[in-house]
């Protein structure tokens, strides 16, 4: 039989209130209020690092990141966030490489029903988060349950994404919407190079 905590990580109804999960929520805050207070950038995210499930080698988060569990959260090489990133784990996280994420972003997989006596009877569940490579969000970004973003994706400050995406393409408002498609192919990488040739040699 699955437990509580393989139920909500398969995105199946479960019960918040098993021992486990309740047990790990509290550890979670009493470790995260440790590091975040951390001045010292490489103790700090040093800390961050051994309570999160995976991450890359090169890693930054600014003071004052907050998740659920960090069972669920899966970060590429190559990440920086910036303060007060919320990962709202109840099922997986997973970001990609080379991503930068702006202040106040918050990727939020639980779930709750609509119905409310289901809300009620306290029915859990979630549903994961997959953002792809070289993504960059903006501050104050939200990505709601069950959102794929594909490979260099742009999302504008304040956005709440609330579908999923392919590559390529800027994202802004609520709900978030193309406004434009990013040339990353052999065309805009010449005109990157153009811009900025000592960083593209």
């Amino acid at each position: 039989m699955a437990t509580e905590r393989e139920k909500m990580t398969a995105g199946q109804p479960y019960n918040q209130f098993d021992p486990e999960l309740i047990d790990r929520r509290v550890a979670a805050r009493k470790q995260l209020r440790a590091v975040n207070q951390l001045d010292d950038n490489a103790e700090r995210n040093d800390g961050y690092r051994k309570l999160i499930a995976d991450s890359g080698d090169d890693f930054f988060i600014e003071a004052g990141l907050e998740y659920d569990y960090g069972w669920n959260i899966h970060i590429g090489d190559h990440f920086y966030g910036n303060y007060n990133m919320t990962l709202l784990d109840t099922c997986p996280i997973t970001i990609g490489e080379h991503c930068y994420f702006g202040p106040n972003v918050g990727l939020y997989t639980p779930v709750h029903p609509l119905n409310a006596m289901a809300r009620v009877n306290d029915v859990e569940m979630g549903a994961p988060i997959t953002i792809g490579d070289n993504a960059w969000f903006g501050g104050n970004v939200t990505v709601l349950p069950g959102v794929t973003l594909g490979n260099n994706v742009v999302v504008g400050a304040g956005a709440v994404v609330t579908k999923s995406f392919g590559d390529d393409v800027v994202l802004v408002g609520n709900p978030a919407h193309v406004i434009k498609k990013i040339d990353n192919g052999p065309t805009g990488n010449a005109a990157a190079k153009a811009q900025w040739p000592e960083k593209l040699d």
